[in-house]
């Protein structure tokens, strides 16, 4: 199973960008799905998750600006970020928990990381 997150680039403040991270590989079923993001010199935090019941819930800092979004037939999710600003600067991470068709066994995994820089 691997998670591919893609979309980071440079955005100025108040612009947009749109993440995107897709699950493959031997896939059973796949149950929450997260985005985090680690900022420059700053431990990882926990910016949206998206339950597999279809609830959503956000960072604090990010509430009104991101949106994350799924779309299970592509094993997908994305993160729409609007109204960037500098503090959004980090590599965002997509992780999922899914229970892989071999084991049949819950486990969580991380895509490599995307950077997002929001500078002027």
């Amino acid at each position: 199973v691997q998670l591919q997150a893609s979309g980071g680039g440079l955005a100025q403040p108040g612009g947009s960008l749109r993440l995107s991270c897709v699950a493959s590989g031997n896939i059973f079923r796949i149950d929450d799905m997260y985005w985090y993001r680690r900022p420059p010199g700053k431990q990882r935090e926990l910016v949206a998750r998206f339950s597999s019941a279809g609830s959503t819930n956000y960072a604090d800092s990010v509430k009104g600006r991101f949106t994350m979004s799924r779309d299970d037939a592509k094993n997908t999710v994305y993160l729409q970020m609007n109204n960037l600003k500098p503090e959004d600067t980090a590599v965002y991470y997509c992780a999922a928990t899914i229970k892989e068709l071999s084991s049949m066994v819950w486990q969580n995994y991380w895509g490599q990381g995307t950077l997002v820089t929001v500078s002027s």
